[in-house]
């Protein structure tokens, strides 16, 4: 360990190399030094104390600052296809939201935004991000769902002019308007009392599908049935073949069922069936048509545990500290027995 300031660190009796000792502090010989009072023992101890306290504060200082959140950083997935990779982690003051994939798609007339990460400094980092990679106005905002590590850098985007029009599924604004409160309390309490909390309300309402036309490039927008929420949305870009599937695809980070589990399967097949040469899930990286196979197993996994659960006669308690989450997730501990409790709440009345 080294010393971040070498000056304070000194001992009370040693000197800078290279300076001579003033006469009152010349050292006759190592074995006949002066010995310290009491009060210079203490002198000692202290500055020693110092000179701990701050490497370690300088060393902590160093780490913190390595490994902080890089919110604007993104990569260009496929041409006019940029993508950022948020934290596989939940909101707190440290990584100030950036804990969902957001991205941007532009075209030869204007840019679109696919989600937004979950703070206004993630909005802001995007809307730089879009800033520094084309002039083009910024025409629409997509939000895949409301969740707010999603949604809520939405905010950054409200002095734009013209204005970009915000486009979700039919029912993300019952979602929102059902969740608005919680999620308020919720997000000052991950990030601050002063964070802003407000999620954008959309304007176009997508059912079944609609089209987006960036200019020499058209996005296909898809409404699903209740899913991952009851309001998911997809962007799909044909002139890349990438798809950005929102929170209908997890990778590393454990799935959270906030919809229907049977739902949620049933829609798989669809969607693996979109002709993607790359798919960006909500959380984690980007992946191609294998990257929907672990999140399958696990929802078939849950399924059929909570089944075989339900046909021995067990309650929900012993459901949930028996079912094991398959191998290989982060977040386990965070998601996973709130999945098994609502996968065990749909499936005890289901036919």
């Amino acid at each position: 360990m080294t010393c971040p300031d070498r000056s304070t660190c000194r001992r009370p009796d040693q000197t800078r190399r290279g300076h001579v000792a003033p006469a009152s502090q010349t050292r006759v010989s190592p074995t006949r030094a002066r010995p310290l009072s009491p009060f210079g023992r203490v002198l000692r101890l202290a500055q020693r104390l110092a000179c701990t306290v701050a490497t370690v504060v300088a060393c902590h200082n160093v780490a913190a600052a390595a490994d902080a959140p890089d919110l604007g950083a993104v990569s260009e997935i496929a041409p006019g296809v940029f993508v950022h990779i948020g934290r596989i982690a939940q909101i707190d003051a440290d990584n100030r939201g950036d804990t969902a994939n957001w991205g941007f798609v532009v075209g030869e007339r204007c840019v679109a935004v696919i989600d937004s990460g979950g703070s206004v400094d993630t909005g802001r980092a995007l809307l730089a991000a879009v800033q520094a990679q084309t002039d083009k106005p910024i025409c629409a905002l997509v939000a895949t769902h409301v969740h707010p590590d999603h949604t809520l850098g939405l905010q950054a985007f409200d002095a734009l002019q013209p204005p970009p029009t915000m486009h979700a599924h039919k029912r993300l604004p019952a979602a929102l308007a059902a969740r608005k409160s919680t999620y308020e309390t919720l997000v000052r309490r991950q990030l601050g009392e002063t964070a802003p909390a407000r999620i954008v309300v959309p304007q176009d309402l997508v059912e079944g599908s609609t089209q987006l036309d960036l200019g020499g490039r058209v996005l296909t927008l898809t409404a699903w049935a209740t899913a991952h929420t009851d309001h998911d949305l997809t962007v799909y870009d044909a002139k890349t073949r990438t798809l950005f599937a929102g929170d209908l695809l997890f990778v590393q980070h454990i799935p959270v069922v906030d919809g229907r589990l049977l739902g949620w399967l049933k829609q798989l097949p669809q969607l693996q069936a979109i002709d993607a040469a790359r798919v960006v899930p909500g959380h984690g990286p980007v992946t191609d048509a294998t990257g929907w196979q672990p999140q399958q197993a696990y929802l078939e996994a849950l399924r059929d545990g909570v089944q075989a659960a339900l046909a021995a006669g067990h309650n929900l308690a012993a459901t949930v500290e028996s079912l094991p989450a398959t191998p290989g997730w982060q977040l386990v501990e965070q998601y996973h027995r709130r999945n098994v409790t609502s996968a065990y709440a749909e499936l005890e009345w289901a036919d």
